[in-house]
């Protein structure tokens, strides 16, 4: 709060500042806060633009890679993708209560990379 406004968390005690207004500014601290890197872990210090390059590095290893294999005899093994931050889980997910009873899981991404028959196919 003192980093960002530069108010100081007494004022709430104090009576110098409303719970409504701690609130709305605790809310929406930015992401390279210190609260918002304790509730969502690493994920916070990772922008939009980290992601993309995170993607672009993947993208051009298996570009690369298949390259290699199509001009070679001997392929080489698949590239590993850039580790990217887990999410913590969410503890609402464990019990159950999101989802309707009988209703199938939401759908998850696959951490198994393509094949080179996939990969074929996606640039062929």
């Amino acid at each position: 709060m003192l980093r960002y406004y530069h108010l100081d968390l007494l004022d709430w005690h104090r009576g110098e500042l409303s719970s409504r207004r701690l609130t709305a500014l605790v809310k929406h601290l930015p992401a390279d806060s210190a609260v918002s890197r304790e509730i969502n872990g690493e994920v916070a210090e990772w922008s939009v633009t980290d992601y993309l390059l995170a993607a672009v590095v993947d993208h051009l290893a298996a570009a690369n890679w298949m390259y290699v294999c199509v001009n070679s005899e001997d392929p080489p093994a698949q590239p590993e993708p850039v580790p990217r931050p887990q999410p913590p889980p969410d503890p609402v997910e464990g019990s159950g209560g999101s989802s309707a009873p009988g209703a199938p899981p939401p759908p998850t991404a696959s951490t198994t990379p393509p094949g080179p028959a996939e990969l074929a196919r996606f640039f062929g």
